[in-house]
């Protein structure tokens, strides 16, 4: 019996101390968004993504979403198309990035992000860079946070928002685009 109640103080303080971690360590706003370069898929067909790219045509709106197809990220991508045009008005180009495969994101492209924006594959070099690595107690589960960055042409992080709900991302990275303004 003492042994019993000795591992269960010890998986106790164990869990106090994960669950008293800092449970998200994203980039900051101000900092310098990582470049980088990626594969992925626009309304069904291969498409290349460069950060430092798109940036000279205007402000960059990166979100990582966990899932292909999952109920949030299908949500999640259906909103960002559905105010596409707004955020094109303001200059911006959207992003979507997940770990998934490409034939995954050519599919979701299409079906999800109603061939409105790109979605591309987020390697695990990237994950690591934004720290979005989605981790179950400590433990890397391949998958990403739902994480959105607002970059600015300058490259500079603008605004950053992580909230495995969907529903506020586009509201507030267009706000953000927006309070940018003459983006082009």
């Amino acid at each position: 019996m003492h042994m019993k109640l000795r591992n269960l103080v010890a998986a106790a303080a164990a869990f106090a101390f994960i669950a008293s971690a800092p449970a998200s360590a994203e980039l900051k706003a101000g900092a310098r968004a990582p470049d980088f370069a990626a594969k992925g898929a626009l309304a069904g067909k291969p498409f290349s993504f460069n950060l430092k790219d798109a940036l000279k045509r205007g402000p960059v709106v990166l979100y990582f979403y966990p899932k292909a197809f999952t109920q949030g990220c299908t949500l999640e991508a259906h909103a960002f198309a559905e105010a596409s045009d707004d955020f094109k008005a303001a200059g911006a180009t959207v992003i979507g990035m997940s770990n998934d495969k490409i034939e995954t994101l050519q599919k979701f492209s299409t079906e999800a992000c109603r061939d409105k924006f790109a979605v591309a594959a987020a390697t695990p070099q990237v994950i690591k860079s934004y720290d979005v690595a989605l981790k179950a107690v400590g433990i890397p589960t391949g998958l990403t946070k739902r994480t959105s960055y607002v970059i600015g042409r300058d490259g500079n992080i603008v605004m950053v928002h992580s909230e495995m709900d969907y529903r506020d991302h586009v509201k507030l990275t267009l706000a953000a685009v927006r309070k940018l303004g003459g983006a082009r």
